[in-house]
């Protein structure tokens, strides 16, 4: 457990995988990139660190990591090698569904309990080598340490076995609960099906080469393994054709027949470019084995092909960043001065004062940097004000504690320049702050907690007041909406309208903090307030939905989809 303390990174990492660099030019992995970033502007969280396991040719995924500040996403290179666009994404929301869904904390805390009873079984097993002794003058200590290792030997097998069952019952569940959120995610269901379907018909399947697959068998796409005696009670995942029925309705086997034929071409073509071509140049070899992939997923794509609804808007606003941008918020450094820019005023005297706040704090090259994306930076639509960020936020995560805690130090001393915080700035901070400090330190991200909403009726009052005054134009739609708000969040309950505080920051953080021990039901039940207060007027505006995604944020609860009027 402690060596996992890292969150989804270590996860990663002891499975051999490797990250996905920001800047990559191979056209599979960039559109990997490409879909998990739409995925996570959609969903409303920073976007996850990606990894590849590149030497695992079958079709499989994980998501791994304490909350969704240190989550990583790491696919097989089977997925990039087989699957569509579509597939692929209906796969990333599967993922993205045990991220939002909370199942990555107690994913790795099976992982860390199934290691820990297995080595109870290596330890008595190593122990029991020791006492195997033809010595006559060692054979009483000797089957002493046999007997030892030996109990430890049944206690860890024994331990081990039902460990499995326990991993295998919960994963069951969970698995088909993210089937499910992928397909309310995606709005279609031929991505994720046609995923399942072609790990049907591929040889690999979805089993792993790894050695420890066993240990992260409960939070894999597919089943990490299909062979051994106990299979059908170890299998962490329902039965793969009652999946893709419970997809499609519709499906009959014989359809696997036609997909494997297209399949087996696909792997012919893919192996066939991989093979050494003295003639051809390395980059003409790169695009003709492109060119072989994409022609070969096309013959596989179903023709029912339609577009994913909610994801359409997370994709243009993904496409609409100016790729000046897109490239600073690549790298760790710039992406910092990527975020200054983007908390510079435009008002001359405070814009001097903020420029020599950050000359202070890290000398004049950073400002010049700063300067230079600001010219950007004001070209740009509000509504990519916070997908910049969660695409800047991979990079963020990069710097060094002592340099990370500074540049949160700063951005707060550069918002706070002003006598009125702008509400816009204090969004963009606050959202950094909450995931970059867990971040930091995953393993203490909060877990679920036991209040009721009765207990805190005054913080829920005073975050559905600051929705309300800062969504309507006028006190009279605020007094409306928040009472529309406080009605479903305590239904019955006497409630008298109080505006609030010129200084609201502070207590609304505290506010935040002591609804983040609320219950999941009870969070659930804000969220539904928090939607009604927003939808009072009929409309959603931009402070709206910012102000949402900052306390969804704080509260550790998925965002709701909301479309900007």
């Amino acid at each position: 457990m402690m060596s996992l303390s890292d969150g989804g990174r270590s996860v990663a990492e002891s499975l051999g995988a490797i990250p996905v660099p920001a800047n990559t030019g191979d056209p599979k992995l960039r559109q990997l990139r490409n879909v998990i970033e739409e995925m996570a502007i959609a969903a409303g969280m920073p976007v996850p660190g990606i990894y590849l396991m590149e030497d695992e040719p079958g079709i499989n995924a994980f998501a791994a990591g304490y909350s969704v500040a240190d989550a990583v996403i790491c696919v097989t290179q089977g997925c990039l090698d087989y699957l569509t666009r579509d597939e692929l994404q209906g796969v990333i929301a599967h993922e993205f569904s045990h991220v939002l869904n909370g199942d990555m904390r107690l994913n790795i805390r099976l992982m860390g309990l199934l290691f820990g009873i297995m080595m109870l079984a290596v330890i008595g097993r190593q122990l029991s080598y020791l006492g195997d002794t033809d010595s006559e003058r060692r054979r009483g200590i000797d089957l002493y340490t046999l007997g030892i290792g030996l109990t430890l030997l049944s206690i860890g097998y024994l331990g081990y076995f039902f460990g499995r069952l326990i991993q295998a019952a919960v994963a069951r569940s969970r698995e088909t609960l993210a089937d499910a959120s992928a397909v309310q995610f995606t709005r279609q269901t031929h991505g994720i099906a046609g995923a399942l379907k072609k790990i049907a018909v591929v040889s690999e399947g979805s089993e792993l080469q790894v050695g420890n697959r066993h240990e992260v068998a409960h939070m894999l796409f597919g089943e990490a393994d299909e062979s051994g005696f106990f299979q059908a009670w170890y299998a962490t995942h329902p039965p793969l054709l009652k999946r893709i029925r419970s997809l499609d309705p519709v499906f009959r086997e014989r359809e696997l027949e036609k997909l494997a034929t297209s399949m087996q071409a696909v792997s012919e073509q893919l192996e066939k470019a991989r093979e050494p071509a003295p003639v051809t140049s390395s980059a003409a070899a790169g695009a003709a084995s492109d060119a072989l992939w994409r022609a070969g997923l096309a013959a596989s794509m179903p023709r029912d092909h339609t577009q994913l609804g909610r994801f359409d808007q997370a994709a243009d606003l993904q496409r609409n960043v100016p790729a000046a941008l897109k490239q600073a918020a690549a790298q760790p450094e710039s992406a910092m001065s990527l975020v200054f820019a983007l908390a510079m005023s435009t008002y001359g005297a405070l814009r001097d004062a903020q420029q020599r706040l950050l000359a202070n704090a890290f000398g004049d090259d950073l400002l010049y940097t700063v300067s230079e994306l600001a010219a950007e930076v004001g070209k740009l639509s509000p509504e990519l004000r916070l997908p910049l960020i969660s695409l800047a936020f991979p990079a963020l995560r990069q710097l060094p504690e002592g340099r990370l805690q500074t540049f949160l130090d700063t951005l707060d001393a550069l918002v706070r320049a002003s006598r009125k915080v702008n509400l816009d700035d204090y969004c963009l901070t606050r959202l950094l702050r909450v995931q970059l400090l867990e971040a930091m330190r995953p393993r203490s991200a909060p877990v679920d907690g036991k209040k009721k909403l009765p207990a805190c009726v005054a913080s829920v009052s005073l975050v559905l007041a600051v929705v309300a005054a800062y969504g309507h134009a006028d006190q009279v739609a605020a007094n409306r909406a928040w009472l529309l708000a406080m009605d479903n969040a305590f239904p019955g309950m006497a409630c008298t309208w109080q505006a609030p505080p010129a200084d609201w920051q502070g207590p609304f953080e505290r506010a935040l903090i002591d609804l983040d021990g609320l219950m999941p039901a009870a969070k659930d039940i804000l969220i539904q307030s928090l939607d009604r207060a927003i939808r009072a007027d009929g409309s959603v505006t931009m402070v709206e939905a910012e102000l949402l995604r900052v306390i969804c944020a704080s509260l550790h609860c998925p965002l709701p989809p909301l479309q900007l009027s």
